[in-house]
């Protein structure tokens, strides 16, 4: 009698801890499983991070070929070199997103150079994407063009510095007198 009841205390155990060890199993499994996802995610941004850097290379070696083949890396007081067209310009505080079609590859290059050195307004230019489109003009021709996006931030203006002498005083409002 004593024998049973050993046996099936046994038993019992023994099941309590079967079932103990599935649950940590099946729980295993499940955490398992969610990890598998986050590392196809981090491959998948790993590869778009790459499909990036290879997109800032081809563009950085567009400005290297443009800079050696003649092109001038800036043009006087001229933002936007000929063949780009703006299509969009969005301001959200200071980082304003600029959209447009190209003629080439180069003429985007030239177009961020100039952005980024003779702008007296904009600052840190960013090519968010550019790819290649066809386009049909107004004559039916089907074109190759560049459409490209990018973005820029606001620079704040520094404060005129004094002539050496002190400003002189503001009028009052009724006083002031606007020419039209």
């Amino acid at each position: 009698m004593v024998g049973v009841v050993v046996v099936g205390i046994w038993y019992s155990l023994l099941q309590q801890l079967t079932s103990a060890q599935q649950a940590r199993n099946s729980f295993l499994k499940s955490e398992i499983a969610k990890l598998e996802l986050q590392i196809k995610d981090i491959a998948n941004l790993r590869n778009e991070i790459e499909a990036l850097k290879a997109r800032q290379r081809a563009v950085e070696d567009l400005a290297d070929q443009s800079q050696h083949s003649g092109v001038p890396a800036r043009r006087a007081g001229q933002a936007d070199p000929e063949g780009i067209y703006l299509t969009a310009i969005r301001q959200n505080g200071g980082v304003v997103t600029v959209a447009g079609v190209a003629q080439t590859n180069e003429r985007v290059s030239e177009f961020l150079r100039n952005t980024q050195y003779n702008s007296k307004w904009l600052e840190r230019p960013e090519l968010v994407e550019i790819k290649a489109v066809n386009m049909t003009t107004a004559n039916k021709e089907q074109r190759r063009l560049f459409d490209f996006s990018m973005r820029v931030t606001m620079k704040r203006p520094a404060p005129p510095a004094p002539a050496g002498s002190a400003p002189a005083p503001a009028l009052p409002l009724q006083q002031v007198r606007v020419k039209r």
